[in-house]
Formats: C-alpha cells, sequence, structure tokens
C-alpha cells in the first residue's frame, strides 16, 4: 500500500440527476437530425427541380412571345399584300375597261399583260406568307402543348412534395413515440435492476443510487493506486454480473441497452509508468470491470467502459469523506 500522501483516489461526475435524461434527449436530437437531414436534401432537390421547370417555362414564354411578335408581322405584311392585290386588281380592271374601249391598240394589251404579270407575282407571295403563317400557327401550337406537359409535370412534383412533407411529418411523430416508449421501458427494466443489486450487495454506505447510476466506492473493488480486482471485488463483481444476466434476459430484443461501466478517481494526481495520469487509471479500472463480466457470461455487445479521471466529481467540499466517495465505479443501464 502506497503512502497516505501518495494514495491514488477516484473522482466522478458531478451528484445531478439529469445525465439519463441527456442521453435519451440526445438520442432523440440525433434522430431530428437525420429526419431533418432528409428533409433539406428533399427541398434542394425539389427546389432544383421547380427550378429547372421554371427556366424551361420562361424560355417557351419568350419563344411563343417571340413567334407571336412574328406572326403579327406576318398578318400585317399579308393585310399589305392584300391591299396591294386589291389596287392591281382594282387597275386591271381599269386597263380591261380601256382595252374594251381601245379595242386593238397594242398598247393597251401590252399594259393588260404587265398588270397580269404582276398580279400573279404577288398571288404568288401572299400564298408563301399564308404557308409562313400557317407553319408558325403549328410551332405555336406544339409550343402550347409542350408548356401545359410542363405545368401538368410541376402540379404533380408540387403535389408529391406536399405529400412527402406530410409523411416525413408522420415519420417524426411516430418516431418520437416509439423513442419515448422505449426510455419508459428501459427505465422500468434500470429501477428493476438497481433493486436487485440493492438486495445482492445489501445496504451499505460505500454503495448509493445517484439518479440513474449505481455507484460503488472504488476500494471495494481496487486496492490504492492499482487497476486489478482484488478477491473481495471480485465476489462483488461476481453478483453483479449474475444480475446483469437476468436482468439481461427479461429486457425486450428490440430495446437497444448498453451498461456503461465509469471509472473515476479523486483529484490526487498519479504519475506511474503504468498510469501516466488519472484518465489512465480510471479507464483501466473500467476496462477491467467490463473483462470481467463478459468473462462472466455477460453479452460483450451491451458493455461500454469509459473513464472520467478526476473531472467529475461527486462531492467537491474536499473532505478526506469527499475524496473517498469521489473514488468510484458507476454502473448505468442506458438506451445504446
Amino acid at each position: 500500500m502506497a503512502p497516505a500522501n501518495r494514495r491514488i483516489r477516484g473522482r466522478a461526475p458531478s451528484a445531478d440527476y439529469w445525465p439519463g435524461f441527456v442521453d435519451a434527449m440526445s438520442s432523440l436530437l440525433l434522430v431530428l437530425i437525420f429526419l431533418l437531414t432528409i428533409f433539406m436534401l428533399t427541398q434542394f432537390f425539389l427546389s432544383q427541380l421547380v427550378s429547372s421547370k421554371d427556366t424551361a417555362l420562361e424560355s417557351l414564354r419568350s419563344q411563343i412571345a417571340e413567334l407571336v411578335s412574328q406572326l403579327a408581322l406576318v398578318k400585317q405584311e399579308k393585310a399589305d399584300l392584300q391591299l396591294s392585290i386589291a389596287s392591281l386588281q382594282t387597275a386591271l380592271a381599269t386597263a380591261n375597261a380601256e382595252k374594251e374601249k381601245l379595242g386593238a391598240q397594242a398598247g393597251a394589251g401590252a399594259q393588260v399583260s404587265v398588270l397580269q404579270d404582276e398580279l400573279a407575282k404577288q398571288k404568288d407571295i401572299s400564298n408563301q406568307e399564308l404557308a409562313q403563317v400557317e407553319l408558325l400557327n403549328q410551332q405555336i401550337s406544339a409550343l402550347r402543348r409542350q408548356l401545359a406537359a410542363l405545368e401538368e409535370a410541376l402540379d404533380a412534383s408540387e403535389k408529391r412534395d406536399k405529400e412527402s412533407q406530410a409523411q416525413i411529418a408522420d415519420l417524426g411523430r411516430r418516431l418520437n413515440a416509439a423513442l419515448a416508449q422505449k426510455v419508459q421501458e428501459l427505465a422500468k427494466y434500470r429501477s428493476e435492476f438497481f433493486g436487485r443489486l440493492r438486495e445482492i450487495l445489501g445496504n451499505r454506505s460505500d454503495i448509493e443510487i445517484v439518479g440513474d447510476r449505481f455507484v460503488i466506492q472504488s476500494e471495494i473493488f481496487f486496492d490504492s493506486g492499482s487497476a486489478e480486482l482484488n478477491p473481495s471485488g471480485v465476489d462483488q463483481l461476481r453478483k453483479i454480473a449474475d444480475a446483469v444476466k437476468q436482468i439481461s434476459s427479461e429486457i425486450p430484443s428490440d430495446i437497444p441497452w448498453v451498461l456503461r461501466i465509469d471509472g473515476h478517481t479523486d483529484v490526487n494526481p498519479i504519475h506511474t509508468a503504468q498510469f501516466p495520469s488519472n484518465w489512465y487509471l480510471s479507464s483501466a479500472r473500467a476496462i477491467a470491470v467490463v473483462n470481467f463480466m463478459a468473462k462472466e457470461g455477460v453479452a460483450p455487445n451491451h458493455l461500454v467502459a469509459a473513464g472520467f479521471g478526476e473531472f467529475q466529481p461527486l462531492d467537491t467540499s474536499g473532505t478526506p469523506e469527499a475524496l473517498k466517495r469521489n473514488r468510484r465505479i458507476e454502473f448505468k443501464l442506458t438506451e445504446r
């Protein structure tokens, strides 16, 4: 045993009653963050789809506006040509009348022939313009059909978006309800576990329940400055392992749980080749407990070891009794 001024004393979490609640809320927060991430990704891709469709719609509207403008110009040209044709027809009628009056005058016949040729040319031009107008009408109709299809697709996309949002909200409510139920069920088994440990270990002053943790002073398991289980500690841990195996057989398989073993020291520092700091000592003690319980038949996937050094004290008064209380091993049945 080392001298009193070199004794290694452990330390542990502060005596608040919230760690279990914080762990449960942390798990819930991770699920909510995951759901929000899915929701944000869905919103992003939907916004990209809507943006691309809006761009296409704007392009189509621009083309339609341009075609409508061209159509107006063609109609104006057509009207001008019709006026020209009417004027030429009037001139032709006048020429024919003069031809009848002039009879065999060759000059009148030549003028009529020129007017007839001009009229034929104007008719050809008018037919070309009409064909162009018809083509423009067909293009406008096709563009309108495309626009209708895009608007229909956009409506369908918005409908799917609303349905997805409703499904995400429903999933969130169901997950919250399921998580709350699992937390309540695990709390029930934790209470049973603590009760059995009390029955097994007896009502000792060096064993206490702090919040959701079963706290046992390190001296029960380890000698000062050591991470090797002493004979008394082996006997006590074997009883605890039996209780863990019994309660684990009763917990439903759909409840993800672990038994977390936390090692704590007091504020007195240690610096040896084996334990350079209190971190190493507290972690080594927690691992020693986990290894023993696994050898006793507790499922390893339900065991977790953690070392806290001197940074989570139960009592900060600095008295010898406080230092002894801070050197401890904690057992916490919690969700995985």
